[in-house]
Order: C-alpha cells, then structure tokens, then sequence
C-alpha cells in the first residue's frame, strides 16, 4: 500500500480519496443489479432499461463539469460530485418502484462520470511535471478499490437479504460522502485563467477528437475480459467455469503491481503515441490466443486462456499509460478538466457498445471475429502516432500563452 501511493500532502489525500470512493464503488457494482432485482423486485428488463438510460445521460455529463471545474475550482465541483453519488445511492435504499430507482440511478451514474472530470484538474495540479503518472497512480488504486470492494461485497451475495443489500449500500453511500468531506480538506484550487477564445474549445480541437475517437475504439478492450471471454468460455470452450474468476482476478493483480511502472518512461506525446500503438499489437495477440480456445481439451485452454489474459492486460497497461498521456499533454492547460470529460466521454462510448460489438463478433461469429476485433485494435494503435504528430503541429503552429505545449 505504501509503494502505491504518492508522498504525504494533497496528492496522497487525493489518492485516499480514490481508494475508498471505488471500494464503495466496487461493493455497489457487485450487488446493485441483485439488489434490484431480489430486493427491490424491478424485473431484469426494466433494470436494464434503466442502467442503460443511466449510461447514456452519463456520457455528456464530463465536459461540462469539467468545464464548471475549471473556472469555479475543482476542489468544490470534484466534492459536490461525490456528495451527488452519496445522495442516489443513499435514495436506493429506499425506492421501491421503477421510477425512483431511475432518478437515483441516473443521478448516480452521472456524478461518478462528472466525478471523473471534475477532478482531472486536481491530479493535473498534484501531478507536478508528470500529472499523466499520478493518474496511473490512481488507476492502480481504483482496481484495488474495486477487488476489495467485490470481496466486501460477496457477504452479502452470500447472504442474499434485504438486510444485507441494504447494509453494503448504504457502506457505498457513506464512503462516498466521506470523501466528498475529505476533498474538502484539500486546499483551495483556483480557478484556471480562461482565454479570449471560444468557450467549448475542446470540440473546436479537431486532433483532439480525432484522438479521442481512437482511444474510446482501444477502450472496447475494457470489455473483452469481463464480457466477451466468460461467453465465449462457458459457451465454445473446455476451460473450466472457475476460469472465469481467475481472468478478473489476474488481470486486477497486474495493473495493481504494474501500472504506475508501465507509465515510468511514457512521458512525451510520442510515447504516449508508441505506447498506444504496442497496445494494439498486445490486443491482436491475445485475440488470437483466445481464437484457439475452440474445441481444446480443458488443460490446454487453461494454459492458452491464462497466457491471453497476462498478455492483454499488458496491453491495457500500455492503453492506460499511452492514453493518460496524450489526454493531459495535448490539452490546453486553462481547459484541463474540459478536455478530460471529452476524453473520458470518448472511453465511456467505448466500454458502452463494447459488450454488444464483441457478443455479436467473438460469440456470433467464432474465432473468426476474434481475428476482426483483434485487427480492429491492432489498425487503431497504428494510426495513434499519425494523429498524434497532427496534434503537436496544431499546437507548436499556433503557440498561446495559455496552450500547454506538447512535451512540456
């Protein structure tokens, strides 16, 4: 725990702050969609209706909180989000109908996304020199949080209660309001000086978009281990269903270990770009790894399934470090938090037809489509670089005191 996080100050109450709002985060994840159903009585079809809503009203919430971060001070935005999600899912505990599950999960969902820009300024402030490095940092304690989340979370699965749902929720509601009064405790951040230019400057930032497009692409692998895999195991394979577990489990212990060290030597544009570029590769490779595991006895899909798994979670380690990155070195140091919720908005369309893109291949069509969407990665990393010299043209051209120069 030590080794994971930063010196004392505001980067390590940051970091703390992270911890404990994604172990509450993880114990939501694990027993909302059973608590809903089990507890609450919502039919599955209305849930799903409901999450998916949630999603997508989700996903134009990150530029304008960063935005507001920006010019009003993360400090406060960033703590308002997390009361925000303390508030919907403290409202959980007590609905008991479909619409009032919908305000609450909607209001929820949307703070965690609001959440994730508003607070972007922060690590850029309390990252120093490498701000893309303390947000791999945080992304290594945002898997732990998650595992420790999901292990608290399994009493009650276990139990299977009104009681205990209600409980584990409410643990979540609290951990989120106590970080929102940690974040409070930071020192005050001033707002960014704004420019005499257009006020929603990232989507005039055609680069920037383009880059952002390319990564939410690199971002459907988020859902290759946790959607595609357990389908493709349980339904064309031999490997065991344990096996399903053991995948989560490897993956979580890799980006834990090595995630801030993958990030070390990631520190320009061009590496960001290259990184992005070798993440590609690593995606291709573990496709083709999981095509094999059709019709294999159980030993053998075992060997091939685990050797995948290390494999693409070391591209994911190179997508995270390449995208954390370009996303703080190419945005425009008064629009940090702007930037960022177009950025993360560009990763959560991504994890959001992911699911349905990789069934629809992978599962549909058979090894065959393994081969398609691991040329999809594969094709993507490579044009990373290209976008990437595009961004640093645009920016060494028309140089401006409130521009952060690539590479700086």
């Amino acid at each position: 725990m030590r080794s994971l996080l930063p010196d004392r100050g505001p980067a390590r109450r940051l970091a703390v702050v992270t911890l404990v709002n994604m172990t509450g985060y993880g114990i939501y994840l694990t027993v909302s969609v059973l608590y809903f159903t089990r507890a609450v009585h919502l039919p599955a079809s209305q849930v799903g209706i409901g999450l998916s809503t949630a999603g997508g009203a989700s996903l134009i919430a990150g530029i304008p909180a960063g935005h507001l971060a920006d010019r009003r001070g993360a400090r406060g935005v960033y703590a308002t989000t997390l009361a925000l999600a303390a508030l919907a899912m403290a409202g959980l505990c007590f609905t008991n109908g479909f619409w009032s599950f919908l305000l609450f999960v909607c209001l929820g969902t949307v703070a965690q996304t609001a959440g994730a820009a508003a607070r972007s300024p922060l690590v850029h402030e309390y990252g120093g020199e490498h701000p893309a490095r303390f947000r791999s940092y945080l992304r290594a304690l945002t898997n732990l949080g998650v595992a420790v989340g999901a292990l608290l979370a399994g009493w009650g699965v276990q139990v299977d209660t009104r009681g205990a749902y209600l409980l584990l929720i409410a643990g979540a509601a609290a951990a989120s309001g106590g970080c929102s009064l940690i974040v409070l405790s930071l020192p005050v951040s001033a707002p960014r000086p704004s420019s005499d230019g257009p006020r929603w400057i990232v989507l005039r930032d055609a680069p920037y978009l383009a880059l952002t497009v390319l990564d939410g692409v690199l971002a459907i692998q988020y859902r290759v281990l946790t959607a595609a895999v357990p389908l493709w195991l349980v339904s064309r394979t031999h490997a065991p269903r344990w096996s399903v577990s053991t995948v989560i489990l490897v993956n979580t212990v890799i980006v834990v270990l090595f995630q801030v060290r993958a990030s070390r030597n990631v520190d320009t544009p061009r590496a960001g770009a290259l990184a992005l570029r070798r993440a590609g590769v690593a995606f291709l490779a573990a496709c083709v790894l999981l095509s094999l595991l059709e019709g294999v006895p159980s030993w053998a899909a075992l060997a091939l399934l685990l050797t995948a798994t290390v494999v693409h979670t070391v591209g994911e380690l190179w997508h995270a470090a390449g995208g954390f990155e370009l996303s703080f070195s190419l945005a425009h140091s008064h629009a940090v938090g702007q930037y960022q919720g177009l950025f993360g908005m560009g990763l959560g369309l991504g994890q959001a037809i992911g699911p349905a893109l990789l069934i629809i291949l992978c599962i549909g069509w058979g090894a065959a489509g393994w081969w398609v969407v691991g040329a999809m990665f594969a094709l993507t990393g490579l044009v990373v670089p290209a976008a990437t010299r595009w961004a640093e043209r645009t920016r060494v051209s028309a140089p401006t005191p409130d521009a952060a120069i690539s590479g700086a």
